[in-house]
């Protein structure tokens, strides 16, 4: 019953507005107006303090201004300014506040904020880079904007549609956990079980038939 109430749900529902496309807007690519450094400078340093290779480079927007997003290979992410070539420090809860609003398409109050420095498996915000700031608007659907602490950059917006869906997701893989794990036991167990229940009841409708038609049969001759 559940899959089947899951799986209405997921073919009727606009998958735009369960990521919440409709809270958010896009931005535009970076518009450089000033002079910045090349990258190789930074680079030097970085390998120096945290004796790794890096594996990805960025430029990114933070408030306007550019800023070089540096990605190591055990999942850390450095974040330099690119006109200045400084560390940029952890972001502040204001900033935080302005880049959310920087991204809502509604008018709305701050409810809450909080810096998420750990969640559980089952948070909304899971298997997401930490820390974060959660920046919960007073709107109608309770949406969250989780902005990353460290690199200033948007991640997520969570709203009610959103953990509905999540919800009922989760009995459908029937992963209590992390959510997302279809190969387990319980599920695949379940799958078996009801593979057997929809042949027996063929083989339940296909016994019966014959035994109506077989008394019918023999009432006719007598």
């Amino acid at each position: 019953m559940f899959w089947t109430i899951g799986g209405l749900n997921f073919s009727w529902s606009n998958l735009d507005k369960i990521h919440g496309d409709h809270l958010v807007t896009k931005k535009g690519g970076l518009s450089i107006s000033k002079d910045i450094n090349p990258p190789a400078s930074i680079l030097s340093a970085i390998k120096n303090d945290e004796n790794a290779q890096i594996s990805r480079v960025e430029v990114v927007d933070l408030l306007g201004e550019p800023y070089y997003l540096f990605h190591l290979p055990n999942g850390k992410l450095k974040l330099f300014s690119a006109a200045k070539g400084q560390l940029r420090k952890q972001l502040a809860e204001s900033e935080a506040i302005a880049i959310a609003k920087e991204y809502i398409t509604f008018e709305a109050e701050i409810k809450d904020v909080q810096l998420l420095t750990s969640v559980g498996k089952n948070h909304e915000y899971r298997e997401r880079h930490l820390p974060a700031w959660a920046i919960t608007f007073d709107y109608e659907s309770q949406p969250v904007i989780y902005v990353d602490a460290v690199t200033g950059q948007f991640e997520r917006v969570r709203h009610n549609n959103w953990r509905v869906f999540d919800w009922l997701w989760m009995l459908h893989t029937m992963d209590y956990e992390a959510r997302d794990d279809f190969g387990n036991r319980l599920l695949k167990g379940f799958s078996i079980l009801g593979l057997i229940t929809v042949l027996s009841g063929f083989l339940l409708f296909t016994v019966t038939c014959n035994k109506r038609e077989f008394k019918f049969l023999t009432l006719k001759k007598s």
